[in-house]
């Protein structure tokens, strides 16, 4: 962990801690109708999911998982370290996964 500080800089900037578990940082650098959207997608797949378990359709827990994964990569929380990429680089990822959910429409 110490490491991951040295080369990331402050764990507060990238780092948000809940409950003694780490969690990575939304992109700071995204602007906040981008984040928006996302979170908005991201919300509804949550819901999607526990929704689909509920209803025991595996298929339909699978394509929720997917557009969670999509959200949170498109916000920076997954995938490559944002802190370690160029902005361009991760403002097109988060368009990019913005494009495909609302592509996906909201399934549930």
């Amino acid at each position: 962990m110490e490491q991951e500080a040295d080369e990331a800089g402050t764990d507060d900037e990238h780092w948000l801690v809940i409950d003694g578990r780490r969690w990575r940082r939304t992109d700071p650098s995204l602007p906040p109708d981008l984040v928006a959207a996302l979170t908005s997608h991201l919300g509804r797949a949550r819901s999607a999911v526990g929704a689909a378990k509920r209803a025991g359709d595996d298929e339909r827990v699978s394509d929720a998982r997917r557009r969670v994964d999509l959200a949170k990569h498109g916000l920076g929380e997954r995938g490559p370290r944002w802190w370690t990429e160029p902005e361009p680089a991760r403002l097109a990822r988060a368009r990019e996964a913005l494009a495909e959910l609302d592509a996906r429409g909201a399934s549930d």
